[in-house]
């Protein structure tokens, strides 16, 4: 991340030797997404991470295309998903390209009996309902309605939940998800017309140094394959670390909207960027205050990008119809905008209520069986006077 973070007990100097209350030396591990040619961060644990005591037949969980190649405006009704008690299996993935996956989850109990490891992509959970903790090996950061929870690949984590109902929306990256690069200086820094601030940014508190040995079961997913893996040691062992890669929480309402006298484009509600995708925030603000201005979006073609918008609370005058968790897919290489009436009806409005979550791909996305379950059909007609 582009500010330096650090927690717990740490040596002086880097790669020399750190030595517990018994002699022993802790161990020193770099943890990186992008080799050593990026961020890291340096841990140091009771006990070697790599000692592994069991493996089991992994598991196939990929999620497959139903519909590979479509052009067609489309909507889901994600609240229909049922609540399942574990967190790993209420994940359910509704679209998909060889850049990333969009899901939502409705876990109802906390990740007790194992830990969990993405080995393939960032991750980005927001939470729609629910609260609770996210525990990692970096610390932990409490989680609410409204937060964007950012997990690099390869953190080791468990979801302890508050509430017996949550919802989530998530998504799986396979490339590094970061702050947009023209709201950071050429050092990092978050610069004064960026939306959010470092004071915005939660980073991980309370680190638990677990020294435990045992039977410890890490859930790791590797291209597509849920591997079982036992290892010796609790995988939350560390007594300090610092650097730049950690996960961290950013909370929708923080995203500060940046508004002028004519409608602005979504560019401007951008929070997060990759290589192949950006994430957008919606959020209440004022509109439009030129005196001929029209505060509905106006028409726009999708040609390099299709666009993905999940409605988490308030009213869009740009649509007929919205629920909430509902999910809405423009797809590339058509034109969509606002439903009859919307524009006209826009006009003298002055400020909007609305949140919700855009992911704009810039390759075309497939859906899967679980979004065919829960697709309202009658979506595609919704601009027929």
């Amino acid at each position: 991340m582009p500010h330096y973070f650090k927690a717990g007990k740490i040596p002086a100097k880097r790669h020399t030797q750190f030595r517990q209350p018994n002699g022993k030396l802790y161990a020193e591990q770099l943890f990186s997404t992008e080799g050593f040619a990026s961020n890291y961060s340096l841990l140091y644990h009771c006990h070697p991470p790599t000692e592994i005591i069991k493996t089991e037949e992994p598991i196939d969980v990929s999620p497959k295309p139903a519909v590979a190649k479509q052009l067609q405006h489309r909507s889901f009704e994600t609240f229909d998903v049922k609540p399942e008690n574990d967190f790993l299996q209420s994940r359910k993935t509704l679209l998909m390209n060889a850049d990333l996956y969009l899901g939502v989850a409705a876990p109802k109990e906390t990740t007790k009996n194992y830990f969990y490891k993405n080995a393939d992509a960032d991750e980005m959970l927001f939470i729609h309902e629910g609260t609770g903790t996210l525990k990692t090996m970096y610390g932990n950061l409490k989680f609410a309605y409204g937060d964007y929870l950012i997990i690099p690949r390869g953190t080791i984590y468990q979801m302890e939940f508050d509430t017996p109902e949550n919802r989530i929306l998530f998504l799986e990256s396979f490339s590094p998800i970061r702050y947009p690069k023209r709201y950071c200086s050429d050092f990092g820094q978050l610069m004064e017309h960026s939306p959010y601030y470092e004071r915005d940014i939660r980073t991980p508190e309370n680190l638990e140094t677990h020294d435990e040995q045992g039977d410890f079961l890490i859930k790791t997913k590797k291209q597509g394959m849920m591997y079982n893996i036992h290892y010796r040691n609790h995988p939350f062992d560390v007594i300090g670390w610092d650097g730049y890669e950690y996960p961290f929480a950013f909370s929708i309402h923080n995203f500060e909207p940046i508004t002028g006298r004519v409608h602005q484009p979504p560019p401007v509600h951008q929070t997060f960027e990759t290589k192949s995708f950006v994430v957008c925030s919606f959020v209440p603000r004022l509109y439009d205050y030129h005196p001929l201005s029209i505060p509905a979006p106006y028409h726009h073609s999708n040609i390099d990008s299709d666009e993905v918008l999940y409605y988490v609370d308030g009213d869009f005058m740009s649509r007929k119809h919205v629920t909430r968790g509902m999910i809405t897919l423009h797809p590339g290489g058509i034109p969509h905008g606002p439903h009859p009436g919307a524009v006209e009806k826009s006009i003298g409005k002055t400020e909007t209520k609305e949140l919700a979550v855009m992911v704009d791909t810039f390759r075309p996305l497939q859906l899967t069986q679980e979004a065919l379950q829960v697709e309202d059909k009658n979506y595609v007609m919704s601009w027929a006077e």
